[in-house]
């Protein structure tokens, strides 16, 4: 397990650019399986959850080509049915979260598919009711495994019906989309989710010849039709990059230009940080973070304390709650941060208490923040990165503490952000990798 030694102190300067999304990524590369003709996808993301999601579609018959930077091409033309049916495939799953988005894909070219309960990060419950249901209203069928611990789904045809989402899943929505497009029949989804992300989708299967209607709100329709071709595709900014940005420029009280960010696509995410105090400025299409020695949180019109709260698109994603919450120990006031959805992400918190951070942990899902107003800065630390979020969070808050800190088991922050030390030392940081 490798490890980050980070020196606290330093501020940021110049300028950085996000990569592609991550989240994107996962569900576009599955959908290459949809068709038998190239698909070429453009800035895809060096991280580690793309590139085992890329080698598992080389495992099971794809090819891919590596064109540039950022540059692939797939080629479903052939799969490998054994392989889809070897104890190797469902163990590939199982070590990751984003392969659930295959079983739309494949149910929807093969008829069927077995598939192993996925694995991803520890941060709580994470059913996959919406997906399997999703499957059943098209005309699916599943059965456990329990030697297996894997389900088998068969459909001989899938058939487009209305359904009603029990909730508004973006990778259940993404892969009933992706099953419903070549089931016969019009397909009805509402209470749909409605991420940016979920909206490239559909704009990739509708320049592969599909037929999706409704795409950017929550009832989505979809003309299922015989056959889908090939195409060209580029993957958004990622926008818990542009976040984590403008929480590291923050607490650190520095200067930073963040470029090419895709700012109509980050919906609430820079408003999230202004009532933190922090002065989030647009230019064009990038953000300018002015270095700022004390940001006050807002309160609510009525005085009464800020809560900061995850919803879905667009309201604000969870994925940057721990960055939010550690931004906040340092502003000037009070927030409440509630974390709606996983029940165990706020648990890292500990470790911040342990470098001073004044944090109340009410239940799983809220803790009170009361700011330093950095009068007294954070501690140096040692420790261990559960999932990608909490582990940049940990990150951010090394930067910004007196003394070096070590972060552990940082493959999980290498899972969803490509060479953050190298990119991050090139504006000032003083970050060293050791394995």
């Amino acid at each position: 397990m490798a490890s980050f030694i980070v020196e606290g102190g330093h501020k940021l300067h110049g300028s950085i650019t996000p990569k592609g999304a991550k989240n994107e990524a996962l569900q576009v590369l599955c959908a290459v399986l949809l068709t038998q003709k190239e698909v070429v996808i453009s800035n895809i993301p060096h991280i580690l959850d793309v590139n085992n999601l890329i080698d598992l579609l080389r495992f099971i018959g794809v090819e891919v080509h590596h064109l540039a930077e950022g540059r692939y091409s797939f080629k479903a033309a052939q799969l490998d049915n054994e392989r889809l049916h070897s104890d190797e495939f469902r163990q590939r799953c199982n070590k990751l979260r984003g392969s659930v988005m295959l079983i739309g894909p494949l149910l929807a070219r093969l008829g069927e598919v077995t598939y192993a309960k996925p694995g991803g990060d520890k941060i709580g419950r994470r059913r996959l009711d919406t997906h399997f249901q999703g499957m059943v209203n098209l005309g699916a069928t599943f059965e456990y495994h329990r030697d297996q611990l894997a389900y088998t789904f068969k459909a001989p045809e899938l058939k487009g019906t209305y359904m009603l989402l029990d909730e508004a899943s973006v990778t259940g929505t993404a892969n009933i989309v992706m099953a419903s497009v070549l089931a016969k029949g019009t397909t009805t989804i509402y209470n749909a989710a409605c991420e940016p992300y979920l909206q490239q989708l559909c704009k990739l299967l509708n320049a592969m010849g599909a037929k999706i209607s409704g795409v950017g709100s929550n009832l989505l329709t979809i003309e299922g039709v015989t056959e889908l071709h090939g195409a060209e595709h580029t993957l958004l900014p990622d926008m818990i990059e542009v976040g984590s940005f403008i929480g590291m420029a923050a607490i650190t009280g520095s200067e930073l230009t963040i470029k090419n960010v895709s700012y109509k696509d980050l919906g609430i995410i820079p408003e999230a940080f202004r009532r933190l105090g922090i002065q989030v400025i647009q230019k064009e299409d990038d953000i300018y973070i002015p270095a700022q020695e004390h940001y006050q949180i807002e309160s609510f019109l009525d005085g009464s304390i800020l809560t900061v709260a995850d919803a879905p698109w667009p309201g604000l994603t969870p994925d940057l709650l721990s960055v939010i919450l550690v931004v906040a120990t340092q502003a000037r006031g009070s927030v409440l941060i509630h974390q709606k959805m996983f029940e165990s992400r706020l648990f890292f918190v500990d470790k911040l208490i342990d470098m001073g951070a004044q944090i109340i942990l009410c239940d799983p899902h809220r803790a009170v923040v009361i700011g330093h107003d950095h009068a007294i800065n954070l501690k140096k630390n040692n420790m261990t990165s559960p999932d990608i979020r909490a582990g940049i969070a940990m990150l951010i808050a090394a930067m910004s503490a007196d003394g070096t800190s070590r972060i552990d088991h940082i493959d999980q922050i290498d899972r969803g952000y490509e060479n953050i030390e190298g990119r991050l030392n090139a504006i000032g940081a003083v970050i060293r990798r050791e394995d």
